[in-house]
């Protein structure tokens, strides 16, 4: 009864934005960087300067890097993440090995990387940091700096002290890991389980509702239509054939009668109607297209054939929801012309709508999927209605992403202008459901 697969609802796919891990880097950068001039400057201890703000240089330089070459906004696959949580994990272990090893207080910041790892990455990439950690703790106590102490008086820990650091690092790692762990699955579960039940009733609801609600309108609309009908024809005998009204009095008549044969088809609409039949991709787009092509807007449909059949799933509301809008939006800020290409192949499903309007403005464009996203316009921006992108188009992007389609946004290539949006699902995705009704015949 729900579009949503039972294995999706037990294994949820897990993302974790770039611009969340790219905070917590920079924060991380700052605040070495914070503790480096204090322990130099404020207790006047003599610190290997030079190692420790290149290692802090490469990480913010990797900080840089990421942040022009890739959208902040993108949702990270668990590996990329994994393998930049492991590189602070490595850099931290590189400051410590300069500045004492585990005699260092900082050293349980190595908690830190696998704490976010069991929050938000899978168990084993969340395992394989903790051993990451512990094997870096474990080459520390052997191999390191001595501690920035003074010269006088150095500090030296007995190796029972090192032992026992040691030890509460590996125990707190496992320890506070799999509490995080086990509290962040659980309130996964409960928020799928919420939503899956959410979008049962919601269906259920309108399975219901429907067969009431035809009947209904039929009773409602089915005497004064059918008053209309006989008063028209009435006229219509009434008025000699040649008179002007003639004419008019017969489409009214024709009309009428066309809104009576309508009320009757929805009255013999089932549960298994229409509104949950199976359809084309081709079929899809223009029923998406069908009621923007009366604003004075060009609308172009190009379906590219290919060797393989056309994709057929069913009419799923979320697709239905989220590609309309990202259409509406493209016809409320063209020019003259709004292009609608599909294409698809054995894997992959593709749409692409592109429009000639302004364009995506460059500030905007690597956060758009935020909620409520706006920007200070001018006074000439203020007098267009249609002066941004906010909550339908993250509702639309989030509906997208959960039918398994990715959503990419952009501009044309120069001198071309106008906003570019792409949207793509796995095939297998895509028909999932018609798979699925297949399979229980």
């Amino acid at each position: 009864m729900t579009e949503i697969a039972a294995s999706d609802l037990r294994h949820p796919r897990r993302y974790v934005r770039l611009d969340t891990i790219l905070r917590l880097r920079w924060l991380a950068v700052l605040g070495q960087l914070a503790a480096i001039f204090i322990v130099v400057q404020g207790l006047e201890f003599d610190l290997p300067v030079i190692p420790c703000v290149a290692i802090i240089g490469l990480s913010a330089l990797l900080n840089l890097v990421l942040q022009t070459a890739f959208n902040p906004m993108r949702r990270l696959e668990p590996g990329y993440a994994a393998a930049l949580l492991a590189l602070n994990i490595v850099e931290l272990a590189g400051l410590l090995y300069f500045t004492g090893g585990l005699q260092n207080p900082f050293s349980f910041l190595f908690l830190a990387p696998v704490l976010i790892s069991a929050t938000a990455l899978p168990i084993r990439l969340t395992i394989a940091l903790g051993a990451l950690a512990v094997a870096c703790a474990s080459a520390l106590v052997f191999f390191h700096m001595p501690l920035p102490w003074e010269g006088e008086e150095p500090l030296v820990l007995p190796p029972i002290y090192l032992f026992g650091v040691w030890l509460s690092i590996l125990v707190a790692i496992g320890v506070t890991s799999l509490y995080a762990f086990q509290v962040t699955e659980e309130a996964r579960k409960l928020s799928d389980a919420l939503a899956a039940t959410e979008l049962v009733l919601t269906r259920e609801q309108h399975l219901t509702q429907l067969d009431g609600l035809a009947a209904a309108a039929a009773h409602e609309l089915g005497t004064p239509l059918s008053t209309i009908f006989l008063i028209s024809r009435e006229l219509e005998r009434n008025v000699n054939g040649n008179s002007p009204l003639a004419s008019d009095l017969k489409t009214l008549r024709e009309q009428a009668q066309r809104c009576r044969d309508i009320l009757a088809k929805i009255t013999q609409l089932s549960s298994t109607g229409a509104p949950f039949d199976r359809m084309p991709l081709s079929t899809l787009i223009e029923e998406l297209v069908a009621p923007h092509r009366d604003f004075g807007i060009n609308i172009k449909v190009r379906i590219a054939v290919a060797g393989t059949r056309e994709p057929v799933g069913t009419r799923n509301p979320a697709i239905l929801y989220g590609v309309g809008n990202i259409l509406e939006n493209a016809v409320d800020f063209a020019r003259a012309t709004v292009e609608v290409n599909a294409w698809w192949n054995t894997e992959t499903v593709e749409i692409v709508v592109s429009d000639d309007g302004p364009g995506i403005a460059p500030d905007m464009l690597n956060r758009i999927g935020e909620p409520y996203l706006s920007r200070r316009r001018s006074a000439d921006e203020a007098q267009n209605e249609h002066d941004g992108l906010g909550l339908g188009v993250f509702i639309a992007r989030t509906l997208l992403e959960r039918t398994g389609a990715k959503v990419s946004f952009s501009n044309r290539t120069f001198p071309d202008h106008g906003a570019v949006v792409q949207i793509a699902w796995p095939r297998n995705r895509f028909e999932a459901n018609e798979i699925a009704a297949e399979s229980m015949i």
